[in-house]
């Protein structure tokens, strides 16, 4: 799930190696129970030259990661940023644990955050970052770090600035469009998600009820002499059946973490399309006002107010401005026309250069995404056919022990 030819990966090997529990007090001084994530980074030259250094690592918390994310998303807004694995179980069957301490989803969130760090390290762009690059090799200094870049107040007005009621006037039909599929997506794996889950509880349910005839046939064979071996043997093999859909749903879990990646990366594709859209409103905003300024600039060069308004009317009850009033409001709005000229000037720069970097990582996400959705996909179904297997061959040991009593 790693794609190639990128900067970090050619220099650095990393891994989140394990997760450990700890205790510790928090923010208010109260005590707390948490996990912490070993990684482990090493020089990829070393490697090849034959040799094979002790790896350097360090532990991060799960938080720390959401920090480094929301950097990543203030500061490369175009970038549709790889999601963290979910903090909290969601949709799972009910003989896995949704508890964020269970020592499974431990694991499995481990191999999300692992992940996580090959997806930004393999991005052309997010791999060259010094603040990733300080969060994987500087343990104490690198919260002091990242919170220097200002990134805390950037994400701040960005929220607010994101959350403000805005429409646009001329909107991109390739950002709506994407925008919509991205909602698609994330209800459409949603549903599916919810399905493999109770398919999931169903088969659980089918396996465990083969133990029932476990017992019954080790009971019946209790009854019959000349039978007994043959219902004993047919038992052990339902019991084993039985016992062994604990470790292969476990396993197909590992799918389902990869489709919901996908299901969190909808919401890393929308937000790419709501910064588009706020940058064409600051540039649809700064030229309506600059419109606004040269109209008022020549209503006050010709004497003549073409709309209504209240400037207008003081004229008329008022008498006229002075010539030399009229001389520092042009002065001024002149001064103000060429401030707003550039403005637009460089908002519309910003805003091709938006849609430039976004829409070529978009495509990189969407080959990206085909790819892993194929293979996840594909995965899942030899699961379902390996289970089906498994089924018929109990069942065929069955026969054949029943054929020799």
């Amino acid at each position: 799930m790693v794609e190639e030819g990128s900067t970090l990966l050619r220099r650095m090997e990393i891994s989140v190696a394990e997760a450990e529990k700890r205790t510790g007090k928090n923010t208010v001084n109260m005590q707390e129970i948490f996990t912490v994530y070993l990684i482990e980074t090493r020089p990829i030259d070393a490697i090849t030259e034959g040799h094979n250094p002790a790896p350097d690592s360090l532990w991060r918390r799960y938080s720390e990661f959401e920090i480094l994310r929301n950097y990543l998303l203030v500061t490369y807004p175009f970038i549709v940023v790889p999601p963290l694995p979910e903090k909290r179980a969601e949709f799972v069957w009910h003989k896995l644990s949704a508890d964020n301490m269970d020592p499974d989803f431990v694991e499995r969130r481990r191999v999300g955050l692992e992940n996580f760090l090959l997806r930004v390290a393999s991005h052309s762009v997010l791999s060259n970052d010094k603040i990733l690059y300080h969060f994987l090799t500087e343990e104490h200094r690198w919260k002091e770090v990242v919170c220097e870049t200002g990134f805390q107040a950037k994400a701040d007005s960005r929220i607010k600035a994101l959350s403000a009621t805005f429409r646009v006037k001329n909107p991109d039909k390739r950002f709506t469009e994407m925008k919509h599929y991205s909602d698609e997506l994330q209800s459409l794996t949603s549903q599916l998600l919810r399905v493999r889950a109770r398919v999931a509880d169903r088969l659980y349910g089918v396996y465990k009820v083969h133990g029932n005839y476990g017992r019954v046939f080790s009971e019946w064979s209790a009854l019959e002499k000349e039978m007994g071996d043959g219902l004993q043997s047919a038992g052990h093999h339902m019991d084993a059946y039985a016992a062994s859909v604990d470790d292969m749903l476990e396993e197909e879990e590992h799918y389902a973490d990869q489709l919901k990646e996908y299901l969190f990366y909808a919401e890393a594709l929308r937000a790419v399309c709501r910064k588009h859209e706020l940058t064409q409103y600051e540039l649809e905003t700064a030229s309506s006002d600059l419109i606004s300024k040269k109209q008022q600039r020549e209503e006050l060069a010709t004497g003549m107010v073409r709309t209504f308004s209240f400037k207008g009317m003081t004229n008329k009850l008022f008498g006229q401005e002075t010539p030399e009033q009229r001389e520092a409001k042009l002065s001024l709005l002149e001064e103000q026309i060429v401030q707003g000229e550039e403005t637009v000037t460089e908002k519309t720069v910003e805003c091709e250069e938006y849609v430039k970097g976004a829409w070529v990582d978009m495509q990189r996400f969407k080959e990206q995404k085909d790819r892993d959705l194929r293979e996840a996909l594909i995965g899942y179904a030899v699961m379902q056919i390996s289970m089906c297997k498994k089924g018929i061959q109990v069942w065929t040991n069955a026969k054949e022990c029943f054929h020799k009593m």
